[in-house]
């Protein structure tokens, strides 16, 4: 029994070498740790559990069973993260580039499978060349059996993907359908084909930061909702996003003990959105001063920033924030921010975290380049993702609140459960200048002085018509609120919206317009 104890120990040390020193020094030298680092890093002290330590590759092509690694290049189990059981995978840069083979694919795949039969959320941390060439079709197949998880556990548990090196080809369709994607300046990418294979087929220079790093797909893609200075700086914030979710589709996300006072009414809310209906303003301090102190934890800032989304806390719950900028694009909204809110509100709707909604906006980008890139269809998403929704939905209007897109952000009429309205609330089918023109253009045509005329005519209309309270007479919203009353309104509802429940149609699914 002793000699084998010591195999056993000698053959767990040569795994945990992975491809060896020199290449772990190799590792090193790029600013990356090794897959079994970042584990270590990520989880609990001395909580992880190692699934398929031993296992080898099975191809025999060119030369390969004289290259067996223990552990084929990724390492698998589960462990915890502040107490809360997560499953992991890390690829292993250091054996065969991280390429995935058939073994590895299994490998994944088993603790995929795991973490959707006990209910827990899976964290991928990739950091791979893509498919193995020398295991052909079997490598392919492999992709598509993690391809196949990772649409049966969406909405289901919490899929997030780490990108600490580059992932090419294959090694990028399963993150991109995961529900959040981390990447790290400098050291990751993320691109289909590489910059060679552009230059050869199109003739363009592009390099691998410009193509597919940190930058490029957290500002112009969207394909990544996080970025990083460092490894260890992704894997906090994975741990903090963590702490906002619940483990998976039939739970409620988890309650902190509370740390700010629930009935704090802040003062200075009164002065943060400007008399000048036109002026700017910065809508994060209105999330920052009603939510739980500190508690707001941006996602996808960088991209779509005319829309602001996140997760808070009110009186310790988790919470969705969704957000009109009126400092970006004076809030309006466009292709990328209808798909960046709709995309976080059916997540926020498929893991049970209520939503909020504030609302400070003058309608839907208009422009020749929106329409014929499908704002009719991709504003839709936002539309159809808010009123599918089950979770329980508070809609507080700062400002503008004008047409189609009044009707978008979460109104009473699409199923929000409770609609506030500040005093400075303008809801109209369109701004008052518009309106004007339209309704009083034979009066200004024949005005001695038409401009004049017509601010008096717009300050007549807003007046009449683009304030709160016509709404509120016909329950279109609740109540106007003096906006220092906002934060304990809204944690009293959510604490009587607890109990919702509400049923849909009988149906496979819908049809969201894709």
């Amino acid at each position: 029994m002793e000699e084998r104890i010591e195999e056993l120990q000698r053959l767990r040390a040569e795994a945990r070498k992975g491809g060896g020193e020199e290449r772990i020094e190799k590792q090193h030298e790029r600013g990356k740790l090794t897959a079994r680092e970042r584990i270590d890093y990520f989880l609990d002290d001395d909580s992880f559990v190692e699934f398929d330590q031993f296992r080898t590759h099975q191809c025999t092509n060119f030369d390969m069973e004289d290259r067996e690694v223990l552990g084929d290049g990724v390492v698998t189990g589960y462990g915890e993260v502040d107490g809360r059981k997560v499953f992991v995978f890390a690829h292993d840069f250091t054996v065969f580039g991280g390429s995935l083979g058939k073994v590895f694919a299994e490998k994944v795949t088993k603790v995929m499978d795991r973490a959707m039969e006990t209910g827990a959320p899976i964290i991928g941390l990739n950091d791979s060349a893509g498919a193995r060439i020398q295991e052909g079709i079997d490598s392919l197949a492999g992709y598509a059996h993690i391809f196949h998880r990772n649409q049966q556990a969406s909405g289901v548990i919490p899929q997030i993907s780490a990108i600490m090196g580059p992932c090419a080809g294959g090694a990028v369709y399963s993150p991109a359908i995961t529900d959040f994607v981390m990447m790290v300046q400098d050291t990751s990418h993320m691109f289909i084909t590489g910059p060679d294979v552009i230059e050869t087929v199109t003739g363009e220079e592009v390099g691998f930061d410009e193509l597919g790093g940190a930058n490029t797909h957290a500002s112009e893609s969207g394909v990544a909702q996080f970025t990083a200075a460092d490894e260890k700086e992704a894997l906090d914030d994975i741990r903090h996003l963590l702490s906002y979710l619940p483990q998976n589709n039939v739970e409620d996300p988890p309650r902190v003990d509370p740390w700010d006072d629930p009935e704090r009414r802040d003062e200075e809310l009164t002065e943060i959105v400007p008399d000048q209906p036109r002026k700017p303003y910065d809508m994060i301090d209105v999330i920052d001063r009603i939510t739980d102190e500190g508690s707001f934890f941006e996602v996808a800032e960088a991209f779509a920033r005319n829309l602001v989304i996140g997760f808070a806390r009110l009186d310790g719950h988790a919470i969705g924030v969704v957000a009109n900028q009126p400092r970006v694009n004076a809030g309006t909204l466009d292709i990328d921010s209808s798909v960046k809110g709709a995309r976080f509100v059916r997540f926020c709707d498929a893991f049970n975290i209520p939503i909020l909604t504030f609302v400070d906006v003058p309608g839907f980008m208009p422009g020749t380049d929106q329409e014929h890139n499908g704002i009719i269809k991709h504003g839709a998403k936002l539309l159809y993702a808010f009123s599918e929704a089950t979770v329980p939905l508070l809609t507080v209007i700062t400002r503008k609140a004008y047409g189609g897109a009044y009707d978008v952000m979460a109104s009473k009429h699409i199923g929000a459960d409770v609609n506030y309205a500040w005093p400075s609330a303008e809801i109209a089918v369109m701004g008052p200048k518009g309106a004007v023109n339209v309704l009083y253009s034979d009066e200004l045509e024949a005005a001695e002085d038409p401009e004049q005329r017509r601010e008096e005519l717009i300050e007549e209309y807003r007046e009449q018509f683009a304030n709160p309270y016509i709404a509120a007479d016909r329950g279109f919203v609740d109540d106007v609120l003096e906006p220092q009353d906002t934060r304990p309104q809204l944690i009293s509802d959510l604490e009587m919206l607890r109990s919702k429940r509400k049923s849909q149609p009988d149906k496979k699914h819908g049809n969201i317009p894709l």
